[in-house]
């Protein structure tokens, strides 16, 4: 079993290496990706800021701990994009028949699927995120335990685990539209902006909506309920390990349906 993981490990950075070494050939392009998705999330901060000289806090919720939820939204969005495109390209694949040399190889097709790719514009997205998320710990005054630090790590790798997850079982619709161009990853991946603030300020249906059927609650306002203490609904964050296994198995079920399902495109 561990050579196994072992040898997935290597086989998806051998394939990620050489996606990247492609991409760094054009290097304008990589500093224009890098910098547009700074730039982006610049701008959403700056919004931010200007909404909260006019209102001291949303619902209980001050400044920073708004500015985390919305950076762990962009920082788990650019792990994706960076590590895990190819989960954006399903819906290409498809369409053109690329999936046949995928399945002629001997390696897992939903590897080959993930590594299929590099968002260049992830880094940018990872390196705001991560620095606004460090600046809201420091600025927002909380007492730090081994305890809490661990739990704080599960809950941001569980994130990341979910918004992947939610990213693939999304594309995978793709093996039964077949369709050139699918819209529905993208509505799904829009949701996540209901995610950027505290979804108590929601009606009941768009906070379940974003809770128990597309749980991007679990990537930002569960773990900042617990990080920075807030009553109510925070004892969910409790669940954000098991809801990021249950998103990967149901993704990887998906992904596995639709691969039966798949046709080719003939000649």
């Amino acid at each position: 079993m561990i050579s196994r993981l072992h040898r997935a490990f290597y086989l998806y950075w051998r394939h990620l290496s050489q996606q990247l070494k492609a991409i760094l050939e054009y290097q304008t392009d990589f500093f224009i990706l890098v910098i547009s998705a700074v730039l982006t999330q610049l701008l959403g901060i700056v919004f931010l800021k200007v909404v909260y000289t006019k209102i001291p806090d949303i619902n209980g919720w001050q400044f920073w701990e708004v500015a985390f939820m919305y950076a762990m939204i962009y920082l788990t969005e650019g792990i994706g994009s960076l590590f895990f495109e190819g989960t954006w390209r399903i819906g290409s694949l498809v369409n053109r028949g690329g999936l046949d040399v995928f399945l002629l190889r001997p390696l897992s097709p939903i590897l080959q699927v993930l590594c299929n790719g590099i968002g260049m514009n992830g880094l940018g997205n990872i390196a705001m995120g991560s620095i606004i998320v460090v600046q809201a710990i420091i600025y927002m005054p909380m007492h730090w335990t081994w305890d809490k630090i661990a739990i704080t790590i599960l809950l941001l790798l569980s994130a990341v685990v979910i918004r992947v997850a939610i990213n693939l079982a999304s594309n995978s619709v793709s093996f039964w539209t077949r369709a050139s161009r699918n819209a529905f990853p993208l509505m799904v991946h829009n949701l996540s902006d209901f995610a950027k603030y505290p979804i108590t300020i929601f009606p009941v249906a768009i906070r379940s909506l974003v809770t128990f059927v597309v749980p991007f609650a679990f990537v930002s306002f569960f773990p900042a309920s617990y990080i920075f203490g807030k009553n109510g609904t925070d004892w969910l964050w409790a669940l954000s390990p098991i809801v990021a296994v249950a998103c990967a198995a149901i993704a990887y079920r998906i992904f596995a349906l639709g691969l039966r399902t798949y046709e080719s495109v003939g000649n």
